[in-house]
């Protein structure tokens, strides 16, 4: 993991074609500007667990139920 600090209106590069910037500082807070390709998927990483946690309960199947469909 890269550890950088960085101060309001300063950026980062990421590859060629991602700039994350710090517009805001505030109260323990930060906000971040992220400009990226449309293809490119940004999540909260809270976010993106809890869709990855859906995902997997989606993809739980009750058995008994299957057998009562096949009758």
């Amino acid at each position: 993991m890269l550890v950088i600090g960085r101060k309001k209106g300063e950026s980062l590069i990421i590859g060629e074609d991602i700039e994350i910037t710090v517009v805001k500082i505030e109260d323990g807070s930060v906000r971040l500007a992220i400009s990226a390709p449309k293809e490119i998927t940004i999540l909260r990483k809270e976010l993106y667990k809890e869709i990855e946690e859906e995902n997997k309960n989606a993809a739980k199947v009750d058995i008994s139920l299957l057998k009562k469909l096949k009758k």
